[in-house]
């Protein structure tokens, strides 16, 4: 009789600590986050003017048109066409630096620079560690800023400022370099250019 009520209690422990764990607590921080912070909630996604998702600004994105600031370099590349700002779907490969695939890519990309007479920064050439950061160093954006200005037919000070409005400080003001967020500061250019027309 003590054993098969035991186990009832047991099961009811259990079955309240599956009630608190897997259903009120995840509820209650979902709709905490939606009522606190609704733009990072919901992905922190960068919406066009027609209030579509253009990507997040979380995730990096391939960008390859010469109108557009190029990211760092990522495994995956979806991209919807060469004008278009593509959904960030990124990844890493997970390759080992020992790997001859991984040595061909990066062999490739600094031969591409090279061919543009640039000296690349580190980030155009080799991923993140996840593959998914949004950012390139301004090292990097000041080394594409003549072939963006050129390719859109503006002046490289027209381009600056938006450099500046979406470079990210470093976290906490101490941790990190700053880096500019690829797909806000291409996005801004083409609502410059669309502006401007």
């Amino acid at each position: 009789m003590i054993f098969i009520q035991e186990t009832f209690r047991a099961l009811r422990i259990c079955l309240l600590l599956w009630l608190l764990t897997a259903i009120i607590y995840p509820i209650g921080l979902t709709f905490f986050a939606q009522f606190a912070f609704p733009y990072s909630a919901n992905g922190s996604l960068v919406l066009n003017i027609d209030a579509q998702a253009i990507g997040s600004s979380l995730i990096g994105q391939t960008f390859t048109a010469d109108i557009y600031f190029h990211s760092r370099p990522s495994f995956i590349n979806y991209s919807q066409g060469e004008k278009a700002i593509p959904l960030g779907i990124s990844g890493g490969s997970n390759l080992a630096p020992s790997n001859p695939e991984l040595n061909n890519r990066i062999i490739k990309l600094a031969t591409n620079f090279q061919d543009e007479n640039i000296k690349p920064a580190a980030d155009l050439i080799y991923t993140s560690g996840s593959g998914l950061d949004p950012h390139i160093s301004l090292r990097a954006t000041r080394q594409q800023l003549s072939r963006v200005a050129q390719a859109r037919g503006i002046k490289e000070n027209e381009v600056i400022p938006l450099i500046n409005k979406y470079t990210d400080g470093r976290f906490l003001g101490i941790f990190g370099e700053p880096g500019v967020n690829v797909l806000r500061l291409n996005y801004a250019l083409d609502l410059q250019e669309i502006n401007r027309q």
